[in-house]
């Protein structure tokens, strides 16, 4: 009776902590053999339509997500970064950092370039945020958070009056409180952003990381998911106050995070996918590491299917001087990394 007791008050106390441990079940399922020309950086899954955006320096590729085959090719870019996505307005948008730099606009159901608007040099990181109906552009040596609304005449118009940071920023987030979260690489820092009042109004250390690049957000819980370079962790923080609830480590490398069902995700170059999860409120903790492959630093991820694609390709052995190892012609690829069947 004593040990039944025992069992039986310890299921609630368990009951937070399995679901998270039982989740960590993430494998490498397959790849897709793309090919093509150009490097890549974010890529943007569109659950709606299961469509993969993925920019290649000076195309992004359009890529179905269930058969790996390539539905279309938009050409006219110099230097892709990033695809925002504004179904309702049957719009897509590329972040071009090249030149000057300018946002290629498109149609969501033909692919075709509507126009170009002109940007700041270094457009990078790029979202639509459905909260305040605006795609948010950022621009790294303008060190500024851009802003225009996704029915903009796609060859006239112009991008309202950038916001102006104190550090050189890479990607970004928003809440659904008006507030937009904004990594700034060079001074470890995450910008706070009230975007109604178009002005900073904190700025938080990432520290004990450094080197802010990949983020995500948990908009109900309100975390941060931070993926920091120098040194390599995984920093979750609190949106309500700054507050760091946990650093974790991970691989060298990492671009990108993304979160899920109370797991978060960063995806490195040296072909790790560290998998974190909340095993108790407020307490993260790494449950799992995925062996992807080398180059596999940033995703996206399909919460509908709960699949996860990595962009990479083959590489060759560095030559003497160089400063790594250069991609292989015509092997560039997504992997996909999934839960295990059945679960």
């Amino acid at each position: 009776m004593r040990m039944t007791r025992l069992i039986v008050m310890a299921i609630p106390l368990l009951a937070g902590i399995i679901p998270a441990l039982a989740q960590t079940d993430w494998e490498l399922t397959k790849s897709f053999q793309i090919g093509g020309q150009g490097a890549w950086d974010y890529l943007t899954v569109d659950p709606q339509m299961h469509r993969l955006y993925v920019p290649r320096t000076s195309h992004t590729m359009v890529i179905d997500a269930e058969s790996g085959k390539t539905i279309a090719d938009i050409p006219g870019q110099k230097n892709a970064h990033g695809v925002a996505l504004a179904p309702a307005a049957g719009r897509g948008f590329i972040s071009d950092g090249g030149g000057d730099g300018a946002i290629v606009v498109f149609d969501l159901k033909t692919y075709a370039v509507l126009g170009s608007l002109a940007a700041m040099p270094d457009a990078d990181g790029i979202i639509f945020d459905p909260t305040s109906g605006y795609v948010l552009v950022v621009s790294g040596r303008g060190k500024a958070l851009m802003s225009f609304k996704p029915d903009i005449d796609p060859k006239n118009g112009k991008i309202d009056e950038p916001i102006a940071l104190r550090g050189e920023p890479e990607f970004l987030a928003a809440d659904e409180a008006g507030k937009v979260y904004i990594n700034l690489m060079d001074t470890n820092e995450v910008a706070v952003v009230d975007f109604k009042a178009r002005k900073v109004v904190a700025n938080w250390p990432v520290a004990p990381g450094g080197a802010p690049v990949g983020m995500s957000i948990d908009t109900k819980k309100g975390y941060l998911f931070i993926g920091c370079r120098r040194p390599q962790k995984l920093i979750v923080m609190s949106t309500h106050d700054g507050k760091i609830v946990a650093d974790l480590p991970i691989g060298a490398g990492v671009d990108a995070t993304k979160n899920y069902n109370g797991q978060a995700f960063a995806s490195c170059l040296d072909g790790t996918l560290t998998v974190a999860g909340e095993t108790s409120p407020g307490k993260f903790e790494i449950v799992q590491t995925v062996k992807t492959r080398r180059g596999a630093r940033t995703m996206g991820l399909d919460p509908t299917t709960r699949r996860i694609y990595l962009p990479t390709s083959e590489f060759e052995e560095p030559k003497p001087g160089a400063r790594g190892p250069a991609m292989k012609p015509d092997t560039f690829m997504i992997i996909v990394v999934a839960r295990h069947a059945g679960e």
